[in-house]
């Protein structure tokens, strides 16, 4: 059930605690193992199943925190995961990947299949020179997904960073919803193979951007609450989420898409802009407003017609609109802080004070404290080395102390994970773990910069220039937040990458396609020259 305000979160909560182990091992062993079988059954016999569990993976995952299910917990714990957790989310991820690779495909009849051989030898291509994108679907099943490979490898590195760590549970945690975000990534890269399988993508993200967008605004003018959440329970995490997310219907617009499905881009669009403002995110407003008009910048028309001008005054006329209308309150977040404050006192715990914190950790080791255990050992040793008096915790398995030490500088008794990913990888995985990382991010900016030139209106081109920005919007507010480990994040994130990897594949087997029917073609002019 989807809880649309704080009571259902704080319930959910209570019921977390109250709920014996028992019940929740027994249900972990009976209905989870059945769901799951469930839905590979349902999405390998039905195609239309299938598409059904993808689009509502996007959905799921933006909702994942009010309907997972958390095993072994520590709630009471300050890290990015807390216990092993299981989602509906999770379920469809595992349906949708095996419904691709193993589930029934409608082949094409051989009328179409010799229509489209036809076009491509008489060079039907788009306009930078490859074949039309429809005309490509993959013929086999498997492959290697771009960047997996590297996935792959930062994941066995954290698991054996976890393996020589101590305590060990936190990073069993973590590695867990790594192997979710992975199944996630291999469930999205092998279901789309073209663009009508791109289309449900887009309705899918279009529908959950939509109904965090418009309970954002109920929250704000119905609710009255001042900084909105969704159903995230943390503003900068909503607001992450738009940042992500927003660039790809920016995309979507601009590409050869049916009217109807660039009317829901445009309000899906529409609602991500609002809320973000709502967020009253500093780094969160100023990422959106860079990464939209970047993205529309990438994949806009250049030539000037009355329905281009139209559109762009409505867009600028609201752009201003929610401005004026949001001013007064962006000023007054902007005014708490400067950069110069932020980063450079050392009394306060500001953005400056993660980073300490990382090159102390750096210092002393160089393969970090283990993953996801920045809050136990900032709060138990590296925290007080700078003077911040953090209650310590006492094992893994006892809640600690929720007083704040008297005297002490600090807003909350146990330390917060850092604001920072970059700072968080260092101190978590030491300097491999963040040499891993860095290359991963640049292969990820790799794949997406690869469609940037020519330009092109296909679809299969411009909605992963619109991915692309929405990891720009993603990797820029992650310097100020740790919350691209935050489950709906992750999972959101790791949907969005599957589909950049499909579509990077998609655009290099095109081009092979065409290099094949070129030589054909050479081969039947070769021959008939002989032949004369």
């Amino acid at each position: 059930m989807v809880w649309p305000c704080r009571p259902g979160a704080l319930t959910r909560r209570l019921l977390r605690r109250s709920d014996p182990m028992g019940t929740k091992a027994l249900f972990g062993l009976t209905v989870l193992p059945a769901a799951m079988l469930g839905c590979i059954v349902l999405a390998s016999i039905s195609r239309r199943v299938r598409d059904l569990f993808f689009v509502l993976l996007f959905f799921a995952s933006a909702v994942i925190e009010r309907q997972d299910v958390n095993f072994v917990s520590r709630e009471w714990y300050r890290g990015s995961s807390r216990g092993f957790e299981v989602s509906i989310a999770a379920l469809l991820a595992v349906g949708v990947l095996f419904g691709s690779l193993f589930g029934r495909v409608v082949s094409r009849s051989r009328k179409s299949a010799e229509d489209s051989i036809n076009r491509l030898k008489a060079g039907v291509q788009t306009e930078e020179g490859e074949v039309a994108a429809d005309e490509i679907r993959p013929r086999s099943r498997f492959y290697m997904p771009a960047s997996f490979g590297l996935m792959l490898l930062f994941f066995l590195y954290a698991g054996l960073n976890v393996a020589i760590s101590d305590p060990q549970i936190f990073g069993e945690f973590e590695l867990f919803k790594m192997i979710w975000g992975i199944i996630v990534f291999l469930a999205a890269a092998f279901y789309v193979r073209g663009e009508r399988e791109l289309r449900l993508f887009v309705i899918g993200l279009a529908i959950a951007v939509a109904y965090e967008g418009a309970l954002a605004v109920t929250q704000r003018y119905w609710w009255h609450i001042h900084r909105i959440y969704g159903t995230m329970d943390e503003s900068n995490s909503l607001s992450m989420f738009f940042c992500t997310t927003a660039p790809v219907f920016v995309a979507a617009f601009n590409s050869k898409f049916p009217k109807l499905l660039k009317a829901l881009c445009a309000l899906a669009l529409a609602l991500a802009v609002v809320a973000e403002v709502l967020t009253i995110s500093r780094a969160g407003v100023v990422t959106m407003a860079v990464v939209i008009l970047a993205t529309a910048i990438a994949t806009m028309s250049f030539q000037v017609t009355g329905k281009s001008v139209a559109i762009a005054l409505v867009a600028i006329l609201a752009a201003t609109g929610v401005t004026i209308k949001s001013w007064k309150t962006l000023s007054t977040r902007f005014g708490e802080s400067t950069l110069k404050a932020e980063y450079t006192q050392k009394r306060s715990q500001g953005r400056g004070y993660y980073l300490r914190i990382a090159a102390l950790i750096g210092e002393d080791t160089f393969t970090g404290v283990g993953l996801n255990n920045w809050s136990y050992w900032v709060s138990n040793k590296y925290g007080p080395k700078l003077g911040y008096r953090f209650t310590p915790y006492k094992g893994t398995d006892k809640m600690p102390s929720n007083k704040v030490a008297e005297g002490a500088n600090l807003d909350d008794p146990q330390a917060a994970p850092a604001h920072n990913l970059g700072a968080l990888t260092l101190g978590e995985l030491g300097i491999p773990g963040l040499v891993l990382f860095s290359l991963l991010w640049l292969r990820w900016f790799q794949m997406g910069a690869s469609f940037l030139w020519p330009r092109s209106p296909d679809p299969l081109r411009r909605l992963a220039i619109g991915i692309l920005f929405g990891l720009c919007g993603l990797f820029l507010q992650s310097l100020t937040e740790w919350a691209f480990r935050h489950l709906p994040i992750y999972f959101t994130s790791h949907a969005l990458l599957g589909t950049l990897a499909a579509l990077y594949r998609l655009r290099k087997q095109s081009k092979r396609q065409m290099m094949r029917v070129q030589v054909e073609e050479a081969v039947m002019m070769r021959a008939q020259v002989v032949a004369t």
